[in-house]
């Protein structure tokens, strides 16, 4: 692991990110990959293909340009082993970002959802909207 400070994302904020890269998920993306490192575990991955792969997207971007930002992002990526399994009874599908932040010590964990962002902070890691996440930034 590098001393890059790790940050997770979640498949909203990313998608987001993908289709308005002007927008505050657009931005805080963009942030996190020049100042830190995106960490992604294999099940945010899947899902996150799945997610791009969707028709109703093909009207912000082409499935090519979907394809590329996640091959984009992939290289810039680091997947993260899970080697602890966590369970919040709260929405079994978020407890993937958990995992990866848990097992890939990250700094933070960046979302809208509401799920997670009730949690904040989970074991110490702060858990953030994409606005908070780039006024962090801006503070350090």
């Amino acid at each position: 692991m590098s001393s890059k400070p790790g940050y997770v994302f979640d498949t909203n904020v990313t998608i987001s990110a993908a289709l308005f890269e002007q927008s505050p998920p657009g931005l805080a993306l963009h942030a996190a990959l020049r100042g830190g490192e995106l960490l992604i575990s294999p099940a945010s991955v899947a899902e996150l293909g799945e997610v791009l792969g969707r028709k109703k997207f093909n009207r912000y971007l082409t499935r090519e340009e979907r394809q590329e930002f996640l091959v984009r992002l992939l290289r810039k990526a680091v997947v993260v082993e899970i080697t602890e399994e966590i369970r919040t009874y709260r929405d079994a599908k978020d407890d993937k970002f958990l995992e990866t932040a848990v097992c890939g010590r990250a700094s933070c964990v960046v979302t809208g959802d509401a799920d997670l962002l009730t949690l904040h902070p989970f074991r110490a890691i702060p858990i953030l909207s994409p606005a908070q996440f780039l006024d962090m930034l801006a503070r350090q």
